[in-house]
């Protein structure tokens, strides 16, 4: 077993273990004296693993209920969220009971959300069962819904009281959404650790269990440092302003999260790179480990669809737009650029988003 132990406003542990989604109550029951205890899940997650999480809590004395809504990036909205409010009601769910969330990163969000909101706040679980929640959603207490202007502009810190992560329900993971995971482990490698980018892109089966532990701990490291999310967190941005750029543009379906910020990180490197800001042939590095994965390296929009479609985004303070800029693999920087200079910066030309096959 690994853990991994977050030091924030709320200080929680993560266990990493194949196998402890069986041990779900055991553990929960360690964090709290709750009598009640919600499940939330979405239709693809909860028939492989809702029955034995509730289960478990049963067996440590919980009184459990499950409130599973439909799967998918288009249903994290406050819509739904207010149908948990009604099912949290409906089972009188106090401010001390708790709320377990099993499923991937918009199960994560959405259920965290919820319980920063509900009574003002009551303790959550985060089981993620995704690679891209294991390595990266499920930690550091962001919480959050989509809007039509844009990609978690509704939402609260509020950090777990515990994160469980069982490597085995990766398993259960269509192959895309195995890749959708890579595109925030590249990410990691990137920014924070060039061993980490080299091992996969000189293994063929690199250790996932190792995989999920180093990029949790670079997450933890980030956290305890910018719990708010006011300076250095923002690090963990690399690629996500394009990202969620093209994810708005593809009206949030038909391009995951993982592969759209793999998309956004490419072309900004290759720009940055243009522009000498970023050692040459990091682009191509970055590209070379992206196909190696499965991840795209073009999408159908140019920069000046890309652009306009950065308003709004949260990580704006003021007139300006933070990105996060590569010196080199492994060594990232915080870049500010005025909103009202984004597209004499970029140096808008119409061109598309770097060559190769586009999403689908």
């Amino acid at each position: 077993m690994r853990k991994v132990d977050v030091k924030t406003g709320r200080s929680y542990s993560i266990y990493i273990e194949h196998g402890i989604i069986s041990e779900t109550g055991k553990y929960v029951r360690e964090i709290t004296k709750a009598v009640r205890a919600v499940i939330i899940s979405d239709t693809n997650v909860a028939p492989l693993y809702a029955a034995c999480v509730q289960d478990s809590l049963n067996e440590y004395g919980f009184e459990t209920s499950v409130f599973v809504f439909e799967a998918g990036e288009e249903r994290k909205r406050l819509s739904t969220v207010e149908q948990m409010y009604a099912f949290l009601a409906e089972h009188n769910i106090t401010r001390g009971d708790i709320i377990v969330a099993l499923g991937g990163g918009v199960t994560g969000d959405m259920a965290g959300f919820a319980a920063a909101t509900w009574l003002r706040g009551i303790s959550f679980v985060q089981i993620p069962t995704t690679l891209l929640s294991q390595v990266d959603s499920s930690v550091g207490g962001k919480t959050a819904v989509d809007l039509s202007y844009g990609k978690n502009l509704v939402g609260a810190f509020w950090q777990p009281s515990l994160v469980l992560i069982d490597p085995d329900t990766l398993t259960t993971l269509p192959d895309r959404f195995m890749r959708d995971g890579f595109g925030e482990v590249i990410k990691y490698g990137c920014i924070r650790s060039k061993a980490l980018f080299e091992r996969l892109a000189d293994e063929d089966s690199p250790d996932l269990d190792e995989i999920i532990y180093e990029c949790v701990s670079i997450k933890r490291d980030v956290v305890e440092n910018d719990e708010r999310d006011t300076g250095e967190r923002a690090i963990l941005n690399f690629g996500h302003t394009f990202g969620h750029a093209l994810e708005k543009l593809y009206k949030y379906s038909g391009i995951t999260h993982g592969e759209a910020v793999a998309a956004g990180a490419l072309l900004l490197t290759e720009i940055t790179e243009r522009k000498g800001m970023t050692a040459p042939g990091t682009a191509e590095k970055l590209r070379s480990l992206l196909i190696k994965y499965g991840l795209p390296t073009e999408t159908p929009y140019t920069l000046k669809d890309i652009l306009p479609a950065t308003s709004g985004d949260k990580k704006s303070s003021g007139h300006k737009l933070s990105f996060v800029f590569l010196r080199n693999i492994g060594d990232c920087f915080i870049y500010p650029v005025r909103i009202s200079e984004l597209e004499d910066f970029f140096n808008l030309m119409g061109k598309k988003s770097p060559v190769s096959k586009a999403v689908g």
